[in-house]
């Protein structure tokens, strides 16, 4: 940029104003540029902290580096006598401890005891590995360097692989407050979903026409087709890619989490197991579900479970079967017009009478359980005798080996 004097008026007035222009033009080149290392201008010696731009990704049981590397602006200083601190954004101005180390002294904080230490990759490198990452790590988390009086931080995004389910109970529909949706969650092997989690879903497909819950306290549904039962045919109220005709995230805002009641958005990850299922010598009530599964080293799975097997194992059958819940489903990966539509997804058959209805059940087996052999286990009574056309009630079968 040139600046010209005027023909008229005093030095001083055209000093002014091509300072002026000056500033005006850099602030101008900045704009629109992202920062990614905060720098304290003006003061030698301060630190510096640089993040990854982003966000690092996970899944349930991986290990994760959490990137953080400070420097100093003037070279006097040395890395002795660091603090190097990391919390967990819980919510907008909370914060939760996750490790801390001064010199040799480290210590990690509450559930990340045994999984959290630096990676130590030589001088300034401030990083974090988390290993054996549960579903309630994601979220934001930030790296403080602290050296006497000067201190700087970071941020670190740190998201998982999963997959976003909506859930009821067998109570109905819009029964849930908030705190009960966050348990209704936790039993069902997941955690409540975040509103990016379920705008994610959304765009891989995700198309639910109830309400429910999200972690920051929120209520939202996502509409990949538009109809009039669900928030209409598009404008107001719809969030995402498109809006209007190609449907979106309806937001009904942050709710009175104690009063109001609606569903809940769950989100899971990988399992660590493995969900199959069982079809017993003959299809069982609930209550035979639990034995079922036992007899083969197994627990019924739990609804997160089996879409997390649907999701990430692609796990697909046509034969419904009991869940923990008390729900009957089942996965369908490869659509078929005799396997409920068009779409891949989990269908239910909602909650059916426990004591009439009989299923199949679908079972989770940890890690390191024992698998006994197929066609090692049948069922029947102890004591002899045969199905004696239903004299016998199956609930009270046994397993045995056959």
């Amino acid at each position: 940029m040139v600046c010209a004097r005027a023909a008229l008026g005093p030095g001083a007035l055209w000093a002014v104003a091509c300072g002026v222009l000056l500033l005006a033009a850099a602030a101008e080149a900045q704009r629109g540029r992202k920062k990614v290392v905060h720098v304290l201008e003006g003061e030698s010696g301060s630190v510096v902290v640089q993040t990854a731009p982003g966000q690092v990704v996970s899944h349930r049981g991986g290990t994760i580096v959490l990137p953080c590397r400070y420097h100093y602006e003037a070279a006097t200083h040395g890395h002795d006598g660091v603090r190097l601190k990391w919390t967990k954004v819980v919510d907008p101005l909370a914060f939760a401890d996750v490790f801390v180390a001064l010199g040799p002294q480290h210590r990690a904080f509450g559930s990340y005891r045994g999984r959290a230490e630096l990676q130590g990759d030589g001088p300034g490198d401030a990083s974090l590995v988390l290993r054996n990452v549960t579903l309630q790590d994601y979220g934001r988390y930030e790296c403080e360097v602290t050296n006497e009086l000067e201190d700087d931080t970071g941020m670190v995004k740190l998201d998982l692989e999963g997959v976003v389910f909506p859930y009821h109970p067998r109570g109905g529909r819009y029964k849930l407050t908030f705190a009960e949706a966050q348990r209704a969650c936790a039993e069902q092997d997941g955690i409540l979903a975040s509103a990016e989690q379920l705008h994610a879903a959304w765009r891989d497909g995700l198309d639910w026409c109830n309400a429910g819950w999200l972690r920051d306290g929120s209520v939202q549904y996502p509409v990949s087709q538009p109809r009039e039962p669900c928030g209409g045919l598009g404008g107001a109220g719809s969030a995402g890619a498109g809006g209007g005709a190609s449907g979106g995230v309806r937001n009904y805002g942050y709710r009175h989490n104690a009063e109001e009641r609606y569903d809940a958005f769950c989100f899971t990850s990988n399992l660590p197991g493995r969900v199959f299922f069982l079809k017993p010598l003959r299809p069982v009530p609930f209550s035979g579900a639990a034995r079922a599964c036992a007899a083969r080293g197994a627990a019924v799975a739990k609804v997160g479970q089996l879409f997390a097997a649907w999701k990430l194992q692609l796990l697909d059958r046509c034969t419904a079967g009991w869940l923990a819940d008390g729900s009957a489903r089942y996965p369908i990966v490869n659509p078929r017009a005799r396997c409920g539509g068009r779409r891949p997804g989990v269908r239910s058959l909602g909650f059916p009478d426990a004591s009439r209805r009989l299923f199949g059940v679908y079972c989770y087996r940890a890690p390191g359980a024992p698998d006994p052999a197929p066609g090692g286990w049948g069922w029947g009574w102890a004591g002899g005798g045969g199905w004696a056309g239903g004299a016998r009630d199956p609930a009270a079968w046994t397993p045995l080996r056959v």
